[in-house]
């Protein structure tokens, strides 16, 4: 049983519910999984999660989130020819949208040390985060996750050998900033929503 089942598939009581909340103040902690601990930071983060364990459920939570914007009939910007079927079939345009309502994408791997997203220009191109629509939706699967940063670097690099990606990026904040935060100076917060495809 994966480590999603375990967490999704359970129901979880009240006090148990409290005791979770309790050591969640003491995360990140080595006693973890990387799993565990992406998910975490990446949700701290205003990232929302959806987890999927097949390619049905996928298209299923696509769909409950173009309902949710009603985002139905409109422009998106898309680079990765493997995504175009889901765009086709729920009559989504994506050839030079002047007007995207959104970004769907794939992404090179979810960094869980901080709970960011890595793309590189395989998936953005040579967009900056910033020029990229303010919603996003990325398909990625577990097998991607990965504890840092420079795990991400190493597998981008063995993953190309030869044709290396330029523009290589990473997406942290998934919404503004409550307060003046220093941290996120120069950076633009994305209303994010991570379809997470069970393939291990």
């Amino acid at each position: 049983m994966s480590l999603f089942r375990k967490i999704f598939g359970s129901s979880i009581s009240a006090s148990d519910e409290e005791k979770e909340n309790k050591n969640n103040n003491f995360f990140p902690d080595n006693n973890i999984s990387v799993d565990e601990r992406f998910i975490y930071n990446f949700k701290k983060n205003g990232g929302k999660f959806l987890y999927c364990e097949n390619a049905k459920e996928v298209k299923d939570q696509f769909e409950n989130i173009l309902e949710e914007n009603d985002w139905f009939e409109s422009e998106v910007l898309c680079y990765d020819t493997n995504l175009f079927g889901l765009l086709d079939e729920n009559k989504l345009t994506y050839n030079k949208p002047a007007n995207p309502k959104f970004l769907l994408s794939s992404c090179e791997n979810l960094i869980a040390e901080e709970g960011s997203i890595l793309f590189s220009s395989k998936q953005i191109k040579q967009h900056k985060p910033n020029e990229l629509p303010t919603n996003i939706v990325i398909l990625a699967t577990t097998s991607q996750i990965l504890a840092m940063k420079s795990d991400g670097l190493s597998a981008i690099k063995k993953k190309y050998e030869r044709d290396y990606p330029t523009n290589i990026t990473a997406i942290k904040y998934f919404e503004k900033a409550k307060e003046e935060d220093f941290t996120q100076y120069g950076s633009s917060a994305k209303n994010l929503y991570l379809l997470l495809l069970e393939d291990l």
